[in-house]
């Protein structure tokens, strides 16, 4: 309705119309972002209200989208669709939803960065956030002027495609800013599309291992960084980066030209001797493997112009055989085993070693010559120690010969077509403290020199069992068991018996002993007295008679015939018996010899002429023997009525 003329409205009708306009004209209020653009006066700074076509005027204040549509780069050319007007903004970008709402949608896990903005994010790249790149700090000057956003730490624009916006160029502009030509997302370190081939170095030999900081390393730095070089490096020569080790010994010598006249980039010591230098020239012409050898290994210090002595392998090269060679007249030249070509196999062989000091004969000869010469620690033992037999050989008899006269000398009794065939005879067994007789020549040795297994005393050294050699005496019984049973009572074997038999014994005095032997006993067999009792029941025992056991007293062979009557101490069965020697002789046992006046009844002249038998008449035994008949003599009654 239009207002007629002349009529003026109070300004309070004009709030009020002003408020109801703005309700019917804005949908709702605006975002935070833009809460400085509310109001109905302001509302032509984002629409344009003109005739024809409706638009927005988003651009003309977000310069940085502008520009990236203009130039066709970032996530904006993919995503706005060419809407006349501007109109596509408000596809993604709604406003008058309330302070609250946020302008910008962006799904994380589904934004497709290649897809969507035309950079790949490869190797490296793809572990990374967001915001280790899209940050203020990679954000240049000229992009941060222009964002709208008011914190560099929430735009996701401004950002450089080319590695110098995030990373530090390393080789300080030397190379250009094209990083991929070298290197790729996967590794820095790593420079896959460089190829030193194409400088005018070319890497060859030990170079190609070589890491760049080893060479590309300024000669002064003045900063504490070292910043490496990758153009203007001196490579005219090898001194250039390697120092000279031979000290200019080349500067004045025949040989001249740069170092690659003897050596070459596959190692410093595989150097070739110079077409122009002949070594023959000198004072030690190289010959044999000394031909092959590599400069290094004798002009250690790679001082060419210091005399190296060469008069003796020794000048050179270390004695492995420790000095054993000295003392010989021909001293310790090499030459005289060894030759240039190689040090193995020696010029000294089985042939040579016949003439040494120590012929090679019978098994010696198929031994291996490692088998004799053994190493100790490095060197190997060549010295004349080896002569010994115990220089190789285990001494199996442990030692019993140590001493004189043997002093271990093994070929005395062996020689070298086989230990177990030795020269040792009966004969030379005489030579012994212990000459072998009778049936001792018939015996083995190994029936005398057994196997002592386990091995006593001096025998435990050896592995293996040794045999008894030495022995502690050489009385009968160190050897044979004593049949006779002496116990510590031993007397001399051969005072009885000899060599040629053991049962054939000599002539023997029984005076000598606390027996002598009289009357009837002078025709008595031994075995009869000395009867081989046998305790034990061995078979020796049974055979061999008992001597030291022998009783002497009569009651000790014969039969009591008084059934004890005559024992000391009546009423005592285990009382000894008084002496048969009282009453008898060993002339008969018939023919008694008895005082009869040392008893208590002494004999008149009437009883002297009355046999005995009158009144010691036979009765049954009651001590010993119920069954026999014996003399009573003990206990005859003494009355006259008894008898008479």
């Amino acid at each position: 309705m239009r207002r007629p003329a002349g009529i003026r409205l109070a300004p309070g009708i004009l709030l009020i119309v002003a408020a109801s306009l703005q309700a019917q004209i804005s949908p709702g209020p605006l975002s935070l972002a833009h809460a400085s653009l509310e109001g109905v006066t302001k509302c032509a700074n984002c629409h344009d209200f003109g005739a024809g076509t409706k638009r927005f005027r988003c651009l003309e204040c977000h310069l940085e989208i502008k520009q990236r549509l203009d130039t066709h780069t970032g996530f904006h050319t993919r995503a706005v669709k060419p809407l006349p007007g501007e109109a596509d903004c408000a596809r993604c970008h709604m406003e008058h939803n309330g302070q609250s709402f946020a302008l910008t949608r962006l799904d994380r896990r589904h934004f497709d960065h290649v897809a969507q903005t035309g950079f790949a994010l490869e190797g490296k790249h793809l572990g990374q956030k967001c915001e280790s790149c899209h940050n203020a700090k990679n954000l240049p000057s000229e992009a941060r002027s222009v964002i709208k956003v008011k914190d560099p730490a929430r735009s996701f624009l401004g950002l450089r495609r080319d590695c110098a916006g995030c990373h530090k160029d390393i080789h300080a502009g030397q190379l250009g800013a094209a990083c991929s030509n070298c290197h790729n997302q996967d590794s820095w370190s790593q420079a896959p599309g460089f190829n030193h081939a194409r400088t005018p170095f070319q890497l060859t030999g030990l170079h190609q291992s070589v890491a760049c900081a080893k060479c590309h390393l300024p000669q002064r730095q003045a900063s504490a960084e070292k910043q490496l070089l990758f153009k203007g490096l001196s490579f005219s020569g090898c001194q250039s980066c390697h120092n000279d080790p031979h000290r200019g010994g080349f500067k004045d010598a025949k040989v001249r030209g740069g170092c690659e006249t003897c050596h070459t980039t596959a190692g410093w010591k595989s150097n070739r001797p110079a077409s122009g230098f002949d070594h023959a020239n000198t004072k030690f012409p190289l010959t044999g493997a000394h031909a092959a050898k590599a400069c290094a290994q004798c002009h250690k210090d790679s001082d060419f112009h210091r005399p190296i002595p060469h008069d003796k392998c020794g000048d050179c090269h270390q004695d492995v055989h420790s000095g054993q060679f000295t003392a010989r007249p021909q001293g310790s030249d090499c030459a005289s085993c060894h030759n240039d070509i190689s040090f193995k196999p020696p010029l000294f062989n089985r042939e040579t070693h016949r003439t040494a000091a120590f012929p090679l004969t019978a098994m010696h000869e198929r031994v291996a010559c490692a088998a004799c010469h053994k190493a100790e620690g490095k060197a190997t033992v060549w010295e004349t120690r080896l002569l010994q037999c115990a220089g190789c050989h285990q001494d199996v008899h442990a030692g019993q010969f140590e001493a004189a006269p043997w002093t271990n000398q093994c070929s005395l009794c062996h020689n070298q077509s086989g230990f177990d065939r030795n020269s040792f005879s009966v004969e030379r067994h005489a030579m012994t403290r212990f000459a072998l007789k009778g049936r001792h020549e018939k015996v083995s040795c190994e029936s005398c020199h057994k196997v002592l297994n386990p091995a006593p005393g001096f025998l435990a050294k050896v592995s293996t069992p040794a045999r008894q050699f030495r022995f502690p005496s050489r009385a009968c019984n160190t050897c044979h068991a004593d049949p006779h049973r002496q116990g510590q009572k031993v007397a001399a074997c051969e005072n009885c018996h000899t060599e040629a038999s053991w049962t054939s014994s000599l002539p023997f005095d029984h005076k000598t002993t606390r027996f002598p032997l009289t009357g009837r006993h002078v025709r008595v067999n031994c075995n009869q007295c000395h009867n081989p009792v046998s305790p034990g029941g061995s078979a020796i025992a049974k055979l061999a008679p008992a001597f030291s056991s022998t009783p002497t007293l009569c009651s000790g062979c014969h039969k009591d015939p008084h059934g004890g009557q005559f024992r000391k101490g009546q009423g005592r069965p285990d009382a000894p018996e008084e002496e048969c020697s009282n009453c008898h002789t060993t002339s008969g046992w018939g023919g008694a010899d008895f005082d009869h006046e040392k008893t208590r009844y002494p004999l008149d002249r009437a009883h002297m002429n009355v046999p005995c038998a009158k009144c010691h008449k036979n009765a049954l035994g009651a001590e010993r023997d119920s069954s026999a008949r014996i003399r009573m003599f003990r206990g005859t009654a003494m009355e006259c009525v008894s008898c008479h």
